[in-house]
């Protein structure tokens, strides 16, 4: 009884504490990463990245109630609060891996626990780049270029790692993600138009096909019909 006691005053503290911790990496990275405790187990910092994941997938939901940002829909975007921070508790270990293996290359002498905390607690500004990414193109670069200087600052506070190199090595990995976020985001967006445009299309035929009569309807049936016997000629 005690234990789980002492478990849910732990839970409620790592909760309280989060707030705080959000303005120290906002206001003051360098700071914070100087200060964060190297160990302490995986617990608190999970429950950060997820509470922070949802966070971000409230505000791309109310974005979504105004149709801003690419979620697509309201429901979407609803969705999203659910299923960001399960990705963000599965991919949260996956990427603090691959960061792990970079920072070892560059000379880090720190753990993987160290790695996955700096990783962590960089998500304390999500709920600010979902803001950001409102603004098509250039949202998803500020974001992209606040975390990375985030990883900059994590290099040289907590694993020792010289500042001009951690910022050419994060630098290469900021452009080539924002290469492919910009070209993602770009693609998604024709891609989304194009739809707008055959939905409209579509609706404008129906609503033309209703006001025709019945001799109307069967000739146009008929020129669909030679339309495509035409193109099934030709191949």
């Amino acid at each position: 009884m005690e234990t789980q006691t002492g478990s849910n005053d732990q839970l409620k503290k790592n909760i309280f504490s989060i707030p705080d911790i959000v303005v120290k990496v906002i206001k003051n990275p360098a700071g914070f990463y100087r200060e964060m405790a190297r160990t302490g187990g995986f617990v608190e910092p999970l429950i950060f990245m997820v509470v922070m994941g949802v966070a971000g997938g409230i505000i791309r939901a109310v974005f979504g109630i105004f149709g801003l940002g690419l979620t697509g829909s309201f429901f979407l975007a609803l969705a999203s609060i659910i299923i960001v921070p399960i990705m963000v508790a599965i991919f949260g270990f996956v990427a603090a891996g691959i960061i792990f293996i970079i920072w070892k290359i560059l000379g880090s002498e720190q753990s993987f626990e160290t790695a996955y905390r700096c990783i962590a607690y960089a998500g304390a500004i999500t709920p600010i780049t979902a803001v950001l990414n409102i603004i098509p193109y250039i949202g998803v670069i500020l974001s992209l270029a606040w975390m990375t200087y985030l990883f900059v600052i994590a290099s040289v506070e907590v694993h020792s790692i010289r500042s001009k190199t951690a910022w050419i090595v994060f630098g290469i990995i900021f452009i080539i993600f924002s290469i492919f976020s910009v070209s993602s985001q770009y693609a998604q967006r024709r891609f989304s138009t194009n739809i707008q445009g055959f939905k409209k299309g579509l609706e404008q035929n129906l609503g033309d096909l209703e006001k025709m009569s019945p001799e109307e309807k069967g000739k146009a049936m008929g020129e669909f019909l030679k339309g495509m016997q035409k193109a099934v000629d030709k191949k």
